[in-house]
């Protein structure tokens, strides 16, 4: 997958020489800050190491991403990359299977993500907004983040199980919550399963298990449903059995429905809590954003929802792991190297999003940004499946908020960036204050 012409180098690419539990310590904490820098230092291309043993090479170069991007399936494994994600979203886990195994479920899950299916949940998204926002309080500051993690929440589960009723329900809300809460410590025990045994790793492991317990006794009960064919919800439609007979398990329901649960909310209540943060602080695009609920421009919405997502990444990376070597970025890669295309690095990118430290919506109506230089949602064969729905979930939350009320800071100084192992986010929360129109 060299450029044609190019001499590729037998060694490895240049990486800060520390090692891999520090890079693994200051990458994890501080990879917005960190990032950057190493591109700064050592190019497009660029080595880390990773505790315990995990070697990866980061791409900014758009030609190097994309040749990872429309690179075979076979070769570049997106489940393998996502390895971290196993313990918690299962072995079956569209996020962390690959080649055949991937497609297959991929398929299954489509038809719920569907432009026709997307226009289903509209009014659902609709109904459960305005619900949310009449609990809001006026003139008082509150945490955006929140309150955007109970509504996506809420949504999701509307989504996965059609009902979002009743006890079984009620303690599903309240364990995913907490399952969310990822640190680093967290991650330690999922590497390590000797550690579940003791605290704060036993009290994690428990609200797992609790939640497969509620999952299958949903699953279960599902089953026995006589009506599965009249419903739209995403547990309806993986147990009607297609026309090829191919039939999820219970073990492979469960872990779609984490998986769906769990990524289905967090980044898209994220992505929502930075955008609320920047429109705060901006009143131009605060007004833009509000002209454009007034008059239902979806694009204008999904334009300001787009540019929260370039200016402030919720997934830093994306990552592959090769199955062979491949030559990339003028260095032969070995097979078992995981390829990190930085999300972090390209957004922020002047070359590629002019004045890119500037929250500017309008970028993705004048013109959009180069192919392949907006990858919130990762690119070729594995792009994020629930990509379409995040977008319009978050215009339309976006429209019933700014058709309601006006947004303010708590503090005109901006939050800084919490880094987690999986995501990037307000560290105090965005917090800010609404007044009604």
């Amino acid at each position: 997958m060299g450029t044609a012409g190019t001499t590729v180098s037998a060694s490895l690419p240049p990486g800060p020489p520390l090692p891999a539990l520090v890079q693994t310590l200051v990458v994890g904490n501080l990879r917005h800050h960190v990032l950057p820098l190493l591109e700064r230092r050592y190019g497009s291309v660029v080595r880390l190491r990773f505790a315990p043993n995990r070697d990866i090479v980061m791409l900014t170069d758009l030609d190097d991403i994309k040749a990872v991007f429309s690179g075979p399936v076979t070769t570049f494994h997106a489940g393998e990359g996502n390895i971290i994600l196993k313990p918690v979203m299962g072995d079956h886990s569209v996020l962390v299977t690959d080649e055949d195994r991937h497609l297959r479920t991929r398929k299954l899950l489509m038809p719920a993500f569907t432009g026709a299916a997307l226009r289903g949940y509209r009014d659902m998204i609709t109904g459960l907004t305005r619900a949310e926002l009449d609990r809001w309080p006026e003139n008082r500051a509150f945490g955006a983040h929140d309150r955007m993690r109970a509504l996506t929440l809420e949504i999701i589960l509307r989504v996965v199980f059609g009902v979002a009723e009743g006890p079984r329900l009620d303690e599903l809300r309240r364990l995913i919550g907490h399952l969310v809460e990822i640190g680093l410590v967290q991650v330690l025990g999922w590497q390590n399963p000797r550690l579940r045994r003791f605290r704060p790793w036993s009290t994690y492991a428990g609200r797992q298990a609790r939640v497969d317990e509620l999952l299958y006794a949903e699953i279960s009960e599902r089953r026995r449903a006589t009506d599965l064919d009249q419903r739209t919800d995403v547990l309806s439609r993986l147990l009607t059995v297609p026309a090829d007979g191919d039939e999820l398990s219970d073990v492979e329901l469960r872990d779609q429905l984490v998986t769906l649960l769990l990524a289905g909310h967090e980044t898209t209540a994220t992505a929502l809590a930075w955008a609320l943060h920047e429109l705060s602080r901006e009143p131009a695009q605060a007004a833009f954003t509000t002209r454009a609920a007034d008059e239902g421009d979806e694009k204008a919405l999904e334009a300001v929802v787009k540019e929260a997502m370039r200016l402030r990444p919720v997934v830093g990376e994306v990552v592959r792991r090769l199955t062979e070597d491949v030559e990339i970025g003028g260095y032969r890669i070995p097979a078992g190297f995981d390829v990190m295309p930085s999300i972090v690095v390209v957004h922020a990118d002047g070359g590629h999003h002019p004045d890119p430290r500037l929250f500017r919506p309008r970028r993705f109506l004048d013109g959009a940004p180069p192919a392949g230089s907006w990858l919130p949602f990762g690119g070729g064969a594995r792009r994020c499946l629930g990509a379409g729905f995040s977008l319009m979930e978050a215009s339309i939350v976006l429209r019933e908020l700014f058709g309601r009320f006006t947004v303010a800071p708590e503090h005109s100084r901006p939050e800084r960036v919490r880094s987690r192992p999986i995501t990037l986010e307000p560290a105090r929360g965005a917090r800010i204050k609404v007044t009604r129109r």
